[in-house]
C-alpha cells in the first residue's frame, strides 16, 4: 500500500511594520470598524537547505490610511523575492472578541473562496488564490501588545493523495534534462512578467528541451510533450515532504483536468537560481469518487503555536509607545552621523553623562534643548526664579501660562517643558539661590546659606558636567571654585547686548584626576593630561583675567542694567557653541585635559573628528564676526588658583562664609590686593615724573 503523501506546514513571520501600520489604521481610520480587511502576504522559494521561507506580512501588507474604498492594498508586482498571496486580516475590538470567534465556521469561509475559485477558473488565471490565508487579530493600544492566529487553508482530498516516488530532480531526470530545466526555471524566475507566478507548467520534448508554461496554457501542452509535470514554488526545505501550497495544487489539478496520476515538481533555489539536488519530483495518485465536486471539501490550517493549537501574543510596548518611539526617532539623526560622517561619535556616553545647568534662563533654556539634540538624557536645572511675561518670547521652555499666578519657578517649569518635547529625558529641577561673595548675610541667615554651599557641592558633585549661564558675575565664583576642586568639565556663557563670550575652564590646580568617564578617556591619557595641566599652560577660568574680587553687582541698578537686556539671536548662538564645546571635549583623548589647539585651525593640522577644541570663543553680532581666544590660568585668581583652592580645601564652609560676608577677603588671600597697591604707587611715581617735566607746556 502506497504511503499517503505528506505536506510540510506554511508558517509565518510578521514583520514589526505591520503591527505599526495597524496600529495607525486602527487609531486613525477604522475607529471601531470590525470589517475584514484585505492584506496581502509574501513568500518565495526556499533558498537554503536547512530553512525554510515563511510568509510575511509587512507594513506594505496593509492598506495606508490614505487609501480610499475597499482599502485594498496593491502589492508591487514582478519581484522575484516577493511573491504576492492575498489573505484577509480578522480584526476584533476587545481581546474578548478574538478568542470567541468561531475559527472553524471562519477557517470553513476562507477555504470556500478557494475552492470556488477553483470550480470557476480564477484561480488557472490568478493562481496565488491557491494561497490565500487570513489572520484573526486583536491589537491592545494601551499596552502595545497584539493577539493573533495564521491560517492557511488546505483543500482536503478524500481520500487522501498517496505517494508513489519522491527523489531529488538531479536524480529524476537525465542530466540534459536538468540542465534544461534549470536553465528555463531561472529564465522563468529573470523575466517580470513571471518570476513571482508561484504555479506553473513543466513541459519536456523527446529532445530533453525543458519548457516552462502558465497554468492557462494546459492545453497547449497536449500531445506536444513527452513529460508534463505541475511545478510550484516550494517554501519547504526538507528532502522527503513538499511544501503546503501543493495541497490546494493537487485540488485543482483533480477537480479541472481529471487527473488521477500527478507527476509535481517542488522547486527550490540556492543564492537565486534553480537548484536540481534541493528541488523534488514526485508521483502522487488521487482516487476521488464520483461527484465529489459538488461538495464543498474539509480543510485544515491552522497554524501551530509551539506543537499545539493556539494562538500567539506579542508585545512591542519598547518599541511603539510613544516614549520609545521618540526615544528612537530622537537617536536617528545621531545614528546616521555615524554612518559616514563622524564613526567615532559616542552615544552611550552621550547619553549618560550628568550635565547641571546653573540657570534656567534664555541660555539655560537654549542649552538644555541642544543637549537633547546631542543625545545627552540627563540634565538638572538649578534656579531660583520664576517665570515672568517678559520670559516666553526670549526663554524658549516657557509659555504664559507658566507666568499666571505670580509664575511658575523656572527650574520646575523648564523641566515639565522638556518632557513635554521629549519623554525620555532624565531632568530634574532644583529651586535654589547660588551664594555669592560681595553679598554679605545676616546671622540669622547663615545656616540657610550653609546649606545652600552643601547641597550646591553635592549637585557638582553628582554630576560630569557643569554649565555657568547666569546673569551675573559673582554667581559664577562659588560654581567657579567647586568645579576647579574637583575638576569637573565646566562652561561657561555670558552675553552683553550684542557680543558673546563662550569658554572652557581649565583643569584645577591641584593633583587630583578626575574620574572621567572611561568611554571617553583612558587612564593614559589622563595622567599625561595632568602633568601637563600642573605646568605654566593650564588654561584659565572666567575669573583668571580679573585684577578685583567678584562683588554685589545688582545693588543700585536702572531697570536696564537688571535685565539681562541682549539682541535676542545673542543667547541661542552661544548656547549652541557652549553646548559643542561639551561635545569636542568629551570625544578628546585629553578629555577636560586638553590644550587649547586653536593654532590648529589655521594649518587645519587638527586630527580630532570634531576639528579644533579652542579655550574661548568670542563673537560680536554688531560686527557679525567670532574669534577664538586662549587665556591661560593665573596664581592670583580668586576662583580657580592653587592659593584658593587648597584654602577651600583646609577650611571649608568657613572660608566660605570669609568671602560670602568680607568683599576684600579674596583679594586679600590671592595678593590681588597688593598687586593694586603696587599699580597705584607706579601710577603715582609716573605722574610725579611728568609733574617735573610740565615747564614749557602750554595748557589748552
Amino acid at each position: 500500500m502506497e504511503p499517503l503523501l505528506q505536506f510540510a506546514p506554511m508558517q509565518s513571520s510578521v514583520d514589526e511594520g505591520f503591527w505599526h501600520r495597524l496600529s495607525s489604521l486602527k487609531l486613525n481610520k477604522l475607529g471601531i470598524d470590525d470589517s475584514p480587511i484585505h492584506i496581502f502576504g509574501f513568500y518565495a522559494p526556499c533558498s537554503h537547505s536547512q530553512v525554510s521561507n515563511h510568509l510575511t506580512v509587512s507594513s506594505e501588507s496593509l492598506p495606508s490610511e490614505l487609501s480610499e474604498g475597499s482599502l485594498i492594498p496593491e502589492p508591487s508586482r514582478g519581484n522575484r523575492n516577493r511573491c504576492a498571496v492575498p489573505g484577509t486580516l480578522y480584526n476584533t475590538n476587545t481581546v474578548e472578541s478574538f478568542f470567541a470567534l468561531d475559527k472553524h465556521d471562519i477557517l470553513k469561509k476562507e477555504a470556500a473562496k478557494i475552492w470556488d475559485d477553483i470550480l470557476t477558473g480564477k484561480a488557472v488565471e490568478d493562481c496565488s488564490v491557491l494561497s490565500r490565508f487570513f489572520v484573526i487579530s486583536f491589537a491592545d493600544l494601551k499596552k502595545w501588545t497584539f493577539n493573533y492566529w495564521f491560517a492557511f487553508p488546505a483543500l482536503m482530498l478524500d481520500p487522501p493523495a498517496t505517494l508513489v516516488n519522491l527523489k531529488p530532480a538531479s536524480q529524476w531526470f537525465s542530466v540534459a534534462e536538468a540542465e534544461s530545466l534549470s536553465a528555463a526555471c531561472n529564465e522563468w524566475r529573470s523575466s517580470k512578467s513571471t518570476a513571482d507566478v508561484p504555479f506553473f507548467l513543466v513541459t519536456i520534448d523527446q529532445n530533453s528541451c525543458a519548457t516552462l508554461r502558465l497554468l492557462k496554457d494546459w492545453e497547449a501542452c497536449q500531445g506536444n510533450a513527452n513529460k508534463i509535470l505541475f511545478g510550484f514554488y516550494d517554501p519547504c526545505h526538507l528532502p522527503n515532504n513538499p511544501g503546503w501550497p501543493l495541497r490546494n495544487f493537487l485540488a485543482l489539478i483533480s477537480s479541472r483536468w481529471n487527473l488521477n496520476s500527478v507527476q509535481f515538481f517542488c522547486y527550490r533555489e540556492n543564492r537565486g537560481f534553480a537548484d536540481m539536488r534541493m528541488s523534488l519530483v514526485g508521483e502522487a495518485l488521487i482516487t476521488v469518487p464520483q461527484g465529489w465536486k459538488d461538495a464543498e471539501p474539509s480543510a485544515v490550517g491552522w497554524e501551530l503555536n509551539k506543537g499545539r493549537k493556539a494562538s500567539r501574543c506579542i508585545s512591542l510596548a519598547q518599541s511603539m509607545d510613544p516614549t520609545r518611539l521618540a526615544i528612537s526617532a530622537a537617536d536617528l539623526n545621531l545614528k546616521l552621523m555615524r554612518w559616514r560622517a563622524l564613526p567615532s561619535l559616542n552615544l552611550s556616553a552621550l547619553s549618560s553623562i550628568k550635565c547641571l545647568l546653573l540657570g534656567a534662563g534664555t541660555l539655560g533654556c537654549q542649552v538644555a534643548r541642544m543637549l537633547m539634540a546631542w543625545g545627552v538624557r540627563k540634565i538638572t536645572l538649578v534656579d531660583n526664579g520664576r517665570v515672568a511675561m517678559s520670559n516666553p518670547l526670549r526663554q524658549s521652555l516657557y509659555t504664559l501660562d507658566d507666568c499666571l499666578n505670580g509664575g511658575e519657578f523656572k527650574a520646575t517649569a523648564a523641566v515639565q517643558s522638556l518632557k513635554r518635547i521629549f519623554p525620555g529625558v532624565d531632568a530634574e529641577g532644583i529651586v535654589m539661590a547660588i551664594p555669592m561673595p560681595g553679598h554679605p548675610i545676616q546671622s540669622q541667615e547663615q545656616d540657610s546659606i550653609l546649606d545652600d554651599c552643601k547641597r550646591l557641592r553635592d549637585l557638582i558633585d553628582a554630576h560630569d558636567s557643569v554649565f555657568l549661564l547666569t546673569d551675573t558675575r559673582e554667581s559664577r565664583w562659588l560654581p567657579t571654585l567647586l568645579c576647579a576642586d574637583t575638576n569637573k568639565i565646566t562652561i561657561t556663557a555670558a552675553l552683553g547686548f550684542d557680543s558673546f563670550l563662550v569658554m572652557r575652564h581649565g583643569a584645577g590646580p591641584l593633583n587630583h584626576a578626575h574620574k572621567f568617564n572611561a568611554e571617553i578617556v583612558n587612564s593614559s591619557s589622563v595622567n599625561m593630561a595632568v602633568n601637563e595641566a600642573n605646568g605654566k599652560h593650564r588654561l584659565g577660568c572666567y575669573f583668571c583675567s580679573d585684577v578685583v574680587a567678584p562683588t554685589d553687582s545688582t545693588s543700585n541698578r536702572t531697570l536696564d542694567q537688571q535685565c539681562t537686556v541682549t539682541r535676542p539671536g545673542l543667547a541661542p548662538i552661544a548656547s549652541a557653541l557652549a553646548v559643542e564645546l561639551l561635545i569636542g571635549i568629551m570625544h578628546h583623548p585629553q578629555g577636560i585635559f586638553a590644550v587649547d589647539d586653536t593654532n590648529n585651525s589655521i594649518s587645519g593640522a587638527t586630527e580630532q573628528p570634531l576639528g579644533i577644541l579652542p579655550h574661548q570663543i568670542r563673537g560680536s553680532l554688531s560686527q557679525f564676526s567670532q574669534m577664538t581666544l586662549i587665556g591661560y590660568s593665573s596664581s592670583s585668581c580668586t576662583a580657580c588658583s592653587h592659593t584658593v583652592v587648597s584654602e577651600y580645601r583646609n577650611q571649608g564652609m568657613e572660608f566660605l562664609l570669609q568671602a560670602i560676608n568680607h568683599p576684600t577677603y579674596l583679594e586679600d588671600l590671592t595678593g590681588l590686593t597688593e598687586l593694586m597697591k603696587s599699580a597705584a604707587s607706579l601710577l603715582l611715581d609716573w605722574d610725579k615724573e611728568i609733574d617735573e617735566n610740565d615747564d614749557g607746556c602750554v595748557e589748552i
